[in-house]
C-alpha cells in the first residue's frame, strides 16, 4: 500500500490496536494451535453471525453507490463474504456447531449494529471505511502468523484463508473505494475506522473469555 493513500493512513494510525490484536491470547492461540477448541467454536459461531451483517452492509453500500463501477465492486465484495461464510459452515459441521441457533454476544452485536447503522445513515465511502479494518486486520494477522511457512495444526485452514493472496485482493478492492472517494482524512472517517478496530479487539476478547 502506498504511504500517502487515505486507507494506508488510517491503517498506520491504528497500529497500536493492530499490534494489540496480534499479541492477543486468542490470536496467539490460533498461531500456535493451542487455542481451546470451545473458544474457537464460539468465535466461529459469532463470526458467522457477524459476516451475515457484513454482507448486508456491503449490499446497502452497493445500493447507495455513487456510480456503477462502485456498485459492481461492492456487489462482488459481497460474494467474497459468502465464500468466507462457507468456511465457517465447514467448521460448524465438523465441530457440531448449530449456526442457526447462534445468539449474538454483546461484542458481536455492538460491532454489527455499528456497521449497519453506518451503512444506512452514511455515505458509501464511510461504510467502506468502517468495514476496511476487518479485512486489512485479518489479512495482516494471518500473514504475520504464516510467515514463510504455514504451521500445521487445527487452525491451519483459518491462517491459510486469510493469508492467501485472494483475500489480500479483496482487501485492496475495498481500500481502493476509500482512496477513490475520500481524497483526504476526515474526523468522521478516523473515528469510524478506530471504532471498528476497537470492535475487532473486543471480538477476540469476548471469545477468549468463554469457559467450558
Amino acid at each position: 500500500m502506498t504511504a500517502n493513500r487515505v486507507s494506508q493512513q488510517l491503517w498506520q494510525a491504528n497500529q497500536d490496536l493492530a499490534q494489540a490484536c496480534l499479541s492477543h491470547p486468542f490470536v496467539q492461540g490460533i498461531a500456535t494451535g493451542s487455542l481451546p477448541r470451545h473458544q474457537f467454536a464460539y468465535y466461529v459461531a459469532q463470526d458467522a453471525f457477524f459476516l451475515e451483517a457484513f454482507a448486508r452492509a456491503y449490499s446497502i453500500a452497493a445500493a447507495k453507490a455513487p456510480d456503477w463501477e462502485s456498485f459492481v465492486t461492492f456487489h462482488s465484495l459481497t460474494g467474497g463474504v459468502l465464500t468466507e461464510l462457507e468456511l465457517h459452515r465447514e467448521y460448524a459441521g465438523a465441530w457440531g456447531i448449530e449456526l442457526a441457533r447462534v445468539e449474538p454476544g454483546h461484542a458481536t452485536r455492538r460491532y454489527t449494529d455499528f456497521l449497519l447503522a453506518t451503512a444506512w445513515a452514511g455515505e458509501t465511502v464511510l461504510t467502506a471505511v468502517a468495514m476496511a479494518p476487518c479485512l486489512r486486520l485479518y489479512t495482516w494477522l494471518a500473514q504475520q502468523i504464516a510467515g514463510d511457512a504455514l504451521p500445521q495444526h487445527p487452525y491451519t485452514d483459518w491462517i491459510r484463508t486469510y493469508s492467501d493472496q485472494s483475500f489480500e485482493a479483496l482487501t485492496q478492492r475495498l481500500e481502493e473505494q476509500i482512496d477513490r472517494y475520500l481524497p483526504s482524512l476526515t474526523p468522521q472517517a478516523e473515528s469510524a475506522y478506530r471504532y471498528a478496530m476497537l470492535c475487532e479487539r473486543e471480538f477476540f476478547t469476548a471469545a477468549s473469555r468463554i469457559s467450558t
